[in-house]
């Protein structure tokens, strides 16, 4: 066999290689566990339980679509994600910690009062929540109904 032969045979080998360990690093992204604890730093004091988010559960029996819950700067939904990929967390955007109601959050735009996490959450979910309820024909408190109560998401916080 001639030199040049040899040396497209390598560089052949080489990036087929190369190729096998890169792909699995192109989809790995990152791996979206079944229940989500949304518990972060900026909530040390939380007076409630931390929710328990189960997004598994949302996705396979709900159907729920990733725009349901991730959206843009603009809040425009996200539609084109898939399982595995990048991305971010809640506060990234929803910055202050807690949520803003009555006297304080006289005065304030909506777009105001989505800057607090828990009021970004809150009007998130809960609106879903009863719109699952009522096509359902379903009581808050009934056996598969959606939560719509702080007690239901939140448990009770250990020491409370």
């Amino acid at each position: 066999m001639d030199k040049k032969f040899c040396t497209i045979i390598s560089l052949f080998v080489g990036i087929a290689v190369a190729v096998v360990f890169m792909v699995p690093c192109l989809y790995a992204g990152t791996e979206v566990p079944d229940v989500i604890k949304m518990e972060h730093k900026a909530y040390t004091k939380h007076k409630k339980g931390i929710v328990e988010f189960a997004h598994k559960k949302h996705v396979k029996e709900y159907k729920a679509t990733c725009g349901e819950c991730h959206h843009d700067k603009d809040g425009k939904p996200l539609e084109n994600l898939k399982a595995g990929d990048d991305v971010q967390n809640c506060m990234k955007c929803h910055k202050k910690a807690g949520y803003i109601k009555g006297k304080k959050a006289k005065g304030l735009s909506k777009e105001q009062k989505l800057e607090y996490h828990a009021n970004a959450m809150h009007d998130n979910c809960k609106p879903c929540h009863k719109k699952f309820n009522k096509k359902n024909g379903l009581k808050s408190k009934d056996k598969g109904a959606a939560p719509t109560t702080c007690k239901a998401c939140h448990p009770k916080a250990p020491g409370k």
